[in-house]
């Protein structure tokens, strides 16, 4: 009678097992949409900025047709749509997944436009942490080096140097920091640091002329004629370089130019390099002069 039972209950079980197998197959084939029709769908979304549910619907292709034309299309947009969508994570997702798939595709330049974008549209105040800044250099020179004849490259070069601009002025702001505590090493990195890693911005200027402070006051009278020398090359007409000059001037000192090999030699040349056409002329030839009035 035992035996008899669990033979009974096993077939029985089996029985169940097999009809819900079949009842879970139909309901999934009841679920799933044609590709294109889930495509259409996410793109009348999008136009209609319905943006969720357009995400959702390039979501289910990716679900339920990975393998397909359309789910390699989808992916992108759903990279848009999450961007657009403040969902800046999912979209950095998205467009890494897409070019890791897709890297010889002709959307691969606007999935690392979109993982640019996303980190740009995060970069914080000048005062806190600046890690998505960093991101956003390192994504939109990515779009610059690896897609240079794309659609996306000259925006990203205009957010390239916005991006490094903020930079920059991070670096000077901690830099102007260690200056007021009088921790004169420290401020001088961060000064450096600013014409080696950023010559294009518009904080050289000033980093020069707070290399000129810090070192007049630490009584590096030489290093603070080099400092004024450079700043005076590049940007003559300036009022950092006035106010260095007049510093230099109240010791009876002069901008000097440093050593060939110096830093300063250095930056100078860097600093040329950076696409300043009006300076360029007086710093190859090595001019320094008092500033105009």
């Amino acid at each position: 009678m035992a035996l008899a039972m669990a033979a009974s209950g096993f077939v029985l079980s089996g029985c169940m097992s097999s009809k819900d197998t079949d009842i879970d197959a139909l309901a999934l084939a009841s679920q799933t949409e044609p590709a294109d029709t889930l495509y259409n769908q996410g793109l009348a979304n999008l136009d209609a900025g319905n943006l969720k549910e357009a995400s959702a619907k390039f979501q289910a292709i990716d679900r339920q047709h990975p393998y397909s034309e359309f789910a390699r299309k989808a992916l992108v947009l759903r990279a848009f749509t999450n961007y657009r969508l403040g969902n800046y994570d999912d979209a950095v997702s998205s467009s890494r997944r897409y070019l890791s798939l897709y890297p010889g595709s002709e959307d691969a330049a606007y999935a690392q436009y979109i993982i640019g974008l996303s980190y740009f549209r995060q970069m914080p105040d000048v005062t806190r942490d600046q890690t998505d800044t960093g991101r956003a250099v390192q994504a939109m020179q990515e779009v610059v080096d690896r897609y240079p004849n794309s659609e996306y490259a000259e925006d990203a070069r205009t957010k390239l140097r916005i991006a490094k601009d903020q930079l920059g002025g991070k670096e000077m702001q901690i830099g102007r920091y260690y200056q007021e505590r009088r921790e004169y090493i420290a401020a001088i990195n961060r000064f450096k640091n600013v014409v080696d890693t950023y010559p294009d911005t518009r904080h050289v200027e000033e980093a020069l002329a707070r290399l000129t402070e810090t070192y007049y006051a630490m009584g590096l009278t030489q290093e603070a004629q080099a400092s004024a020398s450079v700043l005076g090359q590049n940007f003559p007409e300036s009022q950092w370089y006035k106010d260095s000059y007049a510093l230099l001037q109240s010791k009876g000192l002069e901008p000097r130019s440093g050593g060939a090999t110096s830093w300063f030699s250095n930056a100078t040349r860097a600093i040329t390099g950076a696409d300043r056409t009006p300076a360029n002329a007086r710093a190859a030839a090595g001019e320094v002069g008092p500033p105009r009035a």
